[in-house]
């Protein structure tokens, strides 16, 4: 008989405002119900690349907008889209950087992954976005990959 756990399970599910990344919101709050499990809510953000006569760069001090904030207030919005029981812990986190690499830097010593299928990058058809791709290689956890419902593909 092997003994208790006493380690409090930790998930971490990427945000990113998209119609998956609200699917996999909802069953990353419904897995750390049946497990009693705490949820980071992980949002990467990145500058802006413009273009210009030194090439690609990125647009930080090119503009006054915080970029931090917009995402913080977008990962807000969408924490308050789902319903969160009451003894579930969501943790809201905002990082800079490669969504991909921030998520699996989250994840580094957590007992669950869990992405959308796609987020909002240009192919829309494909089945699995280069983040979830990306997670799944790369992960020292087990992934979860959501799919949108049909109503939203």
């Amino acid at each position: 008989m092997s003994a208790p756990r006493t380690q409090i399970p930790r998930i971490v599910v990427g945000v990113d405002g998209s119609a998956p990344s609200l699917d996999a919101l909802r069953w990353a709050i419904r897995q750390a119900e049946v497990t009693g499990g705490t949820l980071d809510a992980v949002m990467a953000w990145q500058y802006p690349v413009a273009i210009g006569g030194l090439g690609w760069a990125p647009a930080a001090g090119m503009d006054d907008i915080d970029y931090a904030a917009l995402a913080a207030q977008a990962l807000a919005e969408a924490i308050d889209a789902v319903e969160i029981p009451d003894q579930v812990h969501v943790r809201q986190v905002v990082l800079e950087g490669n969504a991909a690499q921030a998520l699996l830097d989250s994840a580094k010593d957590a007992d669950l992954l869990v992405v959308g299928n796609r987020g909002h990058g240009g192919f829309t058809d494909a089945l699995i976005g280069s983040v979830s791709s990306r997670c799944v290689h790369h992960a020292h956890c087990p992934v979860v990959v959501v799919h949108a419902t049909p109503a939203e593909s």
